[in-house]
C-alpha cells in the first residue's frame, strides 16, 4: 500500500525535502504556536497512546510528547524524517523505547483496530492521496472517546483572488512539496467523515501567504 499510495521519491529528493522541513519552517511555527499550545491543552497525553501521522520532523512533540507514559508512533512514507523525529522526541524527553517510526501512509495506517487514544495530524491532509480514506484508518485505529487533533491549510474562499492563485500554482506545489495540494476542502471533508463530535476553527497566517487559510479542532470518535 505504501508504493501504491505514495512511490518512493529518489533519495535525494527525500532526503532534501526533510532538511527543508527541518530548516524552512521556523517561521510558520513561531505564527502557529499559540494555536498549537491552544490545541494539545485539550489532549491529557499522559499514559495513552499516540499516534502523529505525517509525522515529519517532529514539531508538535514539545507540545505533548514530555507527559508522563505517553508513547507515540510516528508515520511518515519519508524514511528520512526518522532521524530528525527521533531528534526532537530525545529533546522533549521521550524515552526512545516510547517512541517508533513507522514508514506508511495515512490511506494504511500501521496500526491495530481501536489501538489509539489519539492521531494527531499537521498539515498531512494536503498530500495524502485519498482524504476520505485517511479518515476512515484514522476513525478505526481510534479507541472509542478517542481523539483526532488536527490542523491543515485549505482553499481560499471560493472566488476569491487567492483561490484562482492556488488554483494556478497546485500543480508546481504538488511537485516541489511532495504531493502537498493547495485546493482542498479538508474541512469539509472532515465535518462528514462521521464523527460524534467535532470542534473546527478557521484562521488566516500572515507567513505563508498562499496557505494561509488554516482550519484546526478536535474529532471525536
Amino acid at each position: 500500500m505504501l508504493e501504491r499510495v505514495h512511490p518512493a521519491r529518489p533519495g535525494w529528493y527525500e532526503k532534501l525535502y526533510a532538511t527543508a522541513l527541518d530548516k524552512g519552517m521556523a517561521s510558520y511555527e513561531a505564527e502557529i504556536a499559540e494555536y498549537k499550545l491552544n490545541l494539545f491543552s485539550q489532549l491529557s497525553a499522559e499514559g495513552k497512546n499516540i499516534l502523529e501521522l505525517g509525522v515529519g520532523t517532529g514539531p508538535n512533540f514539545k507540545y505533548y510528547a514530555s507527559a508522563d507514559g505517553v508513547k507515540v508512533t510516528g508515520v511518515d512514507p519519508n524514511k528520512y524524517m526518522e532521524e530528525y523525529s527521533r531528534a526532537a522526541a530525545f529533546s522533549t524527553g521521550l524515552p526512545s523505547s516510547n517512541f517508533t517510526f513507522r514508514r506508511g501512509v495515512g490511506e494504511a495506517l500501521p496500526a491495530e483496530d481501536s489501538s489509539m487514544d489519539a492521531v494527531i495530524g499537521t498539515l498531512v491532509m494536503c498530500s495524502v492521496k485519498d482524504t476520505d480514506m485517511a479518515l476512515r484508518e484514522i476513525k478505526r485505529v481510534l479507541k472509542p472517546g478517542g481523539l483526532y487533533l488536527f490542523i491543515e491549510h485549505v482553499a481560499a474562499p471560493d472566488n476569491s483572488f487567492l483561490q484562482l492563485v492556488q488554483g494556478a500554482l497546485d500543480p508546481l506545489q504538488q511537485f516541489v512539496a511532495d504531493g502537498c495540494h493547495l485546493t482542498r476542502k479538508t474541512a469539509e471533508n472532515i465535518e462528514e467523515a462521521g464523527f460524534s463530535s467535532l470542534s473546527l476553527n478557521a484562521v488566516r497566517l500572515s507567513s505563508a501567504y498562499i496557505i494561509s487559510p488554516h482550519v484546526y479542532g478536535v474529532a471525536c470518535k
